[in-house]
C-alpha cells in the first residue's frame, strides 16, 4: 500500500511540511509507503512561455533532499511535459493506482493539478470516487495569511523580508554555488567577497541589500554579511577568514537584513559603511545567537 501527496513542493515550506506529516501519519496507519510526486520543470516554464522571471526557492535536487529529510520514504521527480499538461485529475489519479499502487492521497489546500486545474475539493470528490482515501490538510498561516511558495518568493525577492521567509520555510533560506573570481574591490579596502556563481539558475535571490549571513564550506560553518546587487550577484564576506576558495562550492543562508543598497562615491565612504554593517552583524550575532 502506498500513501502519496503530489505538487511542486517549491521551497518545502511549513505548508508543505503539514502535508508531509499527514502524509507519513496516514501511512504508518496504513501500515504503507510514503510516496511524494512532484515536478520538474515548473509548470510555467512550460505553460507560460518559458517564465522569464520565474524564479524558484529550490533546486530539484535541494526538494528532493528536503523532502527525504522529513521523512518521506520514496520520491519521484516526473518530467513536465505538454502531454503530462494535458493529463486530466482523473487520468492522473489511475494513472498513481495503477503505475505506483497508491491506495490513499493527502492534498494540500491550494493543491491544484490536471487540465482543468481543478481544486482541491474537487480532486478530492474524484479520488474518493476511484476508491482512494482523501486526507486534506488546511493552511498554515503566518500572521494572519496562508504560507505559499509565492508569498515566500515575494518576501524574499520584492522585500528582502529573509526572517519573514525563514518563518515561513520553517529555516534559514538558503543559495547554493560555486565561488568565483570578481574585481577583487573588497580586498583592496579590507572586505575581501566570495562571489557567487549560483548552481540553480533559476534561483530566487534576495531584494537588493546587506544582509547578515552564514556560510557552509564543508562541515565549516562561518558568519558573514551578503551583499546582493541589482543583477543579482552575491557577494560574501566572510567573518575572520582569510582562505583562497576559488573554485569552491558553498552555501550561504540568509539571516536578516541590514540595510537597502546605498550608493557611494568614494572608496573611503564604502568602507566606513561596510564597517557600520560589520558591527550591526555583529551585534545582531551576539544578540541572537550568543547571549542567552
Amino acid at each position: 500500500m502506498v500513501v502519496a501527496a503530489t505538487g511542486f513542493f517549491d521551497g518545502v515550506h511549513i505548508g508543505h511540511q503539514a502535508v508531509i506529516r499527514t502524509l507519513l501519519e496516514r501511512s504508518r496507519e496504513d501500515d504503507g509507503q510514503s510516496l511524494v510526486l512532484s515536478f520538474w520543470p515548473h509548470p510555467r516554464v512550460l505553460l507560460q512561455n518559458g517564465a522569464r522571471e520565474l524564479r524558484l526557492l529550490t533546486s530539484v535536487d535541494e526538494k528532493r533532499d528536503l523532502l527525504y529529510s522529513y521523512g518521506v520514504e520514496r520520491v519521484e521527480i516526473l518530467p513536465f511535459t505538454k502531454e503530462f499538461a494535458s493529463m486530466d485529475a482523473r487520468t492522473y489519479l489511475k494513472m498513481l493506482k495503477a503505475d505506483y499502487n497508491v491506495s490513499a492521497i493527502t492534498l494540500g489546500y491550494d493543491n491544484r493539478f490536471g487540465r482543468g486545474n481543478l481544486s482541491t475539493s474537487q480532486v478530492a470528490d474524484i479520488a474518493l470516487q476511484m476508491g482512494l482515501r482523501v486526507d486534506t490538510v488546511v493552511p498554515v498561516d503566518i500572521d494572519g495569511l496562508p504560507v505559499s511558495s509565492t508569498r515566500i518568493r515575494r518576501a524574499l525577492a520584492e522585500d528582502g523580508e529573509v526572517e519573514l521567509a525563514s518563518r515561513m520555510l520553517g529555516r534559514d533560506y538558503e543559495v547554493c554555488g560555486t565561488v568565483v573570481g570578481g574585481k577583487r574591490l573588497g580586498r583592496t579596502i579590507g572586505y575581501p567577497t566570495a562571489n557567487l556563481a549560483l548552481r540553480e539558475p533559476l534561483k530566487c535571490v534576495p531584494a537588493t541589500g546587506v544582509y547578515l549571513s552564514r556560510v557552509k564550506l564543508g562541515e565549516e560553518l562561518y558568519y558573514g554579511m551578503s551583499n546582493v546587487d541589482v543583477s543579482g550577484l552575491i557577494e560574501t564576506h566572510i567573518f575572520d577568514f582569510d582562505r583562497d576558495i576559488y573554485g569552491m562550492e558553498i552555501v550561504v543562508s540568509f539571516i536578516s537584513r541590514i540595510r537597502g543598497e546605498l550608493k557611494f562615491f568614494s572608496f573611503e565612504k564604502l568602507k566606513n559603511q561596510l564597517k557600520t554593517d560589520e558591527m550591526s552583524a555583529k551585534n545582531l550575532i551576539f544578540a541572537r545567537y550568543d547571549h542567552k
